[in-house]
């Protein structure tokens, strides 16, 4: 048997192990013809093929195969050539490593010795742990993702097909892959968003769909809206208009009638200064609420804490005004999240809504309060009442 004759029977082989072991992975691989690549160091994926080095594969276990054939998939299904907008291209790249390898890890899948792999990154999305890795670090990712259209060029420039596709298509009964996926990106999100779909369905009706891949799933399929706009959405619900039965004045007729009024908000906004935020967070944080305040007609209190309240606060802003950050924010390190809860009691705030702004890693008061809270989390902490946004 000659060495490609060799390499397509060994990627057969972990395809259909996969589509027996793993239905639901096992079908998004069928969604990527193989393809042998000259230009490729180890695999590679442009979310329309697998495309691999026949060296490399020649020196992984068949369970290895199986991974990487998984982690190219996983990166289409996650829809990670979509994502990155603004962010370093090679960082966001490990990211998206960590946030795949970790799934297959719950999976008690083992990747090859170059696999990036890490339990901090456990059930985080490549947009959480993207802040987390350091600008300067070495780490590189185990494949190549050529989302951006470099490395591309079909069967003629980087290489030929070798054929496993329909082979194991035909020979384990599966679906055939897709021919040509669509060119443009966000048709291309929305073939792999249906694909994700049914290899859910299938996998589940088979009774092989795990618990942890459930979630990733379920997570992926919901509508999913941004913490700006869950924010904004629930502010300007809380600001509707709405009609009133008040009795007008004397110049006007004395009929009761119905009339539509507007009722602005008054807010506390609180900022965690302890140290795990940064100033230009904190900044862009306030600049979504200074956009979202105009809307809403609301008055703010904005108060800066660690573990006590900064002395050059709280500062008030009327709906017009913009709001800055106090001068002189230095943390102390701590967090406590009561001081805040204790100056509103004291003061007989009773706000529409406290928006806080934190990592949740600190000290809570016992009970929650009567007024609704909003926590606007950066990491992966929980809050033990209100309502949780996450960060990214």
């Amino acid at each position: 048997m000659s060495g490609t004759a060799s390499i397509a029977t060994k990627l057969a082989a972990a395809r259909t192990r996969l589509i027996l072991d793993q239905p639901f992975l096992g079908s998004l691989v069928m969604h990527l013809p193989l393809t042998a690549a000259t230009n490729c160091k180890t695999t590679a994926t442009d979310a329309r093929a697998f495309y691999y080095n026949a060296d490399y594969i020649a020196g992984l276990t068949l369970e290895q195969t199986q991974f990487v054939l998984a982690h190219e998939a996983m990166h289409c299904a996650l829809s990670h050539f979509a994502r990155r907008n603004h962010r370093d291209r090679r960082r966001w790249d490990v990211a998206c490593d960590y946030a795949v390898n970790m799934i297959l890890d719950a999976e008690n899948m083992r990747g090859p010795a170059n696999a990036l792999t890490d339990a901090q990154y456990r059930g985080m999305t490549a947009e959480e742990i993207y802040p987390l890795l350091h600008q300067d670090s070495e780490e590189q990712p185990m494949d190549e993702h050529r989302f951006d259209g470099e490395g591309q060029g079909g069967q003629g420039e980087t290489g030929e097909s070798d054929g496993a596709s329909s082979d194991t298509s035909q020979s384990s009964g599966s679906e055939a892959p897709s021919p040509s996926l669509p060119a443009d990106t966000q048709t291309l999100e929305e073939e792999w968003k249906s694909c994700l779909a049914k290899a859910a369905q299938s996998a589940r009706q088979a009774g092989k769909l795990s618990q942890s891949l459930l979630r990733c799933i379920d997570e992926l399929i919901a509508p999913q809206l941004s913490w700006r706009a869950l924010l904004a959405q629930y502010l300007i619900q809380a600001a509707r208009d709405d009609y009133s039965f008040q009795r007008p004045s004397r110049r006007e007729s004395a009929a009761v009638m119905p009339r539509l009024y507007s009722q602005g908000l008054n807010l506390v906004v609180a900022v965690d200064t302890s140290g795990s935020i940064q100033n230009d967070e904190l900044r862009e944080f306030l600049s979504e609420i200074d956009a979202i305040k105009g809307q809403v007609r609301a008055e703010i209190d904005l108060l800066a804490c660690d573990d006590r309240l900064a002395a050059n606060t709280p500062r008030h802003f009327s709906s017009w005004e913009p709001m800055q950050l106090p001068n002189g924010l230095d943390g102390h390190g701590g967090t406590d999240f009561r001081p805040v809860f204790d100056w509103v009691e004291k003061n007989h705030a009773n706000p529409d809504a406290l928006l806080y702004f934190t990592d949740a890693e600190g000290a809570f008061p016992r009970s929650a309060p009567a007024y609704p809270v909003i926590w606007l989390v950066k990491g992966r902490a929980p809050v033990p009442f209100g309502t949780r946004i996450q960060l990214n």
